[in-house]
């Protein structure tokens, strides 16, 4: 039987060389389980990492109820990361969050009251911490991706998400999926997100895995395919069945 089932939340942290925020990562998630509203698990994805995360994951997982891990053989990116550990969710809702803790899980809280009435809940980072190369490159890749997918969304690549995961696992995966999530999900049938938001903070360990081509040049390609995808994508409904 999936461990999974036993929760009603599922937080999924893809990792990829991140052994320094491990500690930290390890002791801010057993603070917030022990006090969260929801059942709630953790669900690390290690993305092929090279430098021992790993086996941080491994020790983790070994000395905490409720967390529990996946890796991958190679290293294949963070859509694929976050889509696995969706795929391997059994919870009725599953999160995500990042590995450098720049957004806490504490603000879960804040989102999960609405996720009966919204397929997607989204943190928009609040008073972001990052430098002013970095908050405009966002802003352009976020103006661009709005205009170009129509979605409304504020703030994307906030790494602070709750998805029901009924309609978390009929998500296309592809590279740069994660920032498309609204309007992935505005595709499904009855789909709706809301936008809320969530404290910033500086990164304190490790380095960033962003840089200009995978925060402005790839999100500018990717909205192509985003198009491409939109104008062929099916809904189905069941009606009959004797399964």
């Amino acid at each position: 039987m999936n461990q999974l089932l036993q929760y009603d939340f599922t937080i999924v942290i893809p990792i990829f060389n991140e052994q320094e925020n491990l500690p930290r990562l390890e002791q801010t998630l057993r603070d917030y389980i022990a006090k969260a509203s929801r059942p709630t698990c953790v669900l690390f994805v290690d993305d092929g990492s090279s430098d021992g995360s790993l086996e941080g994951i491994i020790r983790i997982c070994r000395h905490n109820a409720g967390f529990f891990y996946i890796g991958f053989e190679e290293n294949v990116g963070l859509s694929a990361a976050i889509k696995a550990g969706i795929d391997h969710t059994t919870s009725p809702l599953v999160g995500y969050i990042d590995a450098d803790l720049q957004t806490s899980p504490d603000d879960f809280e804040r989102l999960l009251p609405f996720t009966a009435e919204y397929t997607l809940v989204t943190g928009i980072r609040a008073s972001r911490k990052d430098s002013p190369f970095k908050r405009l490159q966002s802003k352009i890749a976020n103006g661009w991706r709005r205009a170009m997918t129509g979605d409304g969304a504020t703030d994307t690549g906030c790494p602070l998400k709750i998805m029901q995961t009924s309609a978390a696992k009929r998500l296309p995966l592809f590279r740069g999926m994660h920032r498309f999530l609204p309007a992935l999900i505005l595709l499904q049938d009855g789909g709706r997100y809301k936008e809320l938001p969530v404290r910033h903070f500086p990164r304190t360990a490790g380095t960033s895995k962003f840089h200009l081509w995978n925060r402005l040049v790839a999100p500018f390609v990717d909205c192509f395919a985003y198009r491409w995808m939109r104008s062929r994508y099916i809904n189905y409904r069941i009606c009959n069945t004797n399964l």
